[in-house]
């Protein structure tokens, strides 16, 4: 049967035609996968310490400097220690942690150390819930509790760098 446009009897070809087009275009696809896979694989590792080591200057600074955002939220959540000495004290740490992610110094130690860092950041949702959530909803974060979830991608980065400390590639 023929099927408008189409004559008579040629519709095999034409499906035959168009799957192996489907198929040149899906190879083609795969090669520039593999090409760009081959190109950033060896970039991604190090991009990933260096961007994390960064962020934690960046951010620690900021707390030394007295500039700090979360200078609030951290003092809030460790409300024993007096603010003026909390803040730089912790931003010095994360300087030095980021410095040392930067440096590939002593990994097999800072990564962990950074771990435990980011992973003290969720007290902020036992000392502080009124914040970290709207109308005291576990589901309805504040944006200061969206900053601290934002540490879980954090702890993972690190995690996957942890798995590779010591290769060629971190």
């Amino acid at each position: 049967m023929a099927t408008a446009g189409v004559p008579a009897g040629s519709e095999p070809a034409i499906v035959g035609e168009a799957v192996s087009s489907y198929h040149r275009l899906r190879d083609s696809a795969v090669r520039v996968e593999h090409g760009a896979v081959g190109l950033l694989r060896p970039l991604s590792l190090p991009a990933m310490r260096t961007v994390l080591g960064l962020v934690f200057v960046w951010f620690g600074a900021l707390k030394v400097a007295g500039r700090s955002p979360v200078a609030d939220l951290v003092a809030g959540t460790l409300p024993w220690a007096p603010r003026h000495v909390v803040v730089p004290v912790l931003g010095t740490a994360e300087m030095l942690l980021g410095l040392g992610v930067l440096a590939g110094v002593a990994l097999r130690v800072v990564l962990p150390l950074l771990v435990a860092h980011l992973a003290g950041t969720f007290l902020t949702f036992l000392m502080l819930p009124g914040v970290m959530f709207r109308h005291h909803d576990p589901l309805l974060l504040t944006g200061d509790g969206e900053f601290v979830v934002k540490n879980l991608v954090l702890i993972c980065a690190t995690i996957v760098l942890i798995t590779h400390a010591g290769t060629p590639e971190t």
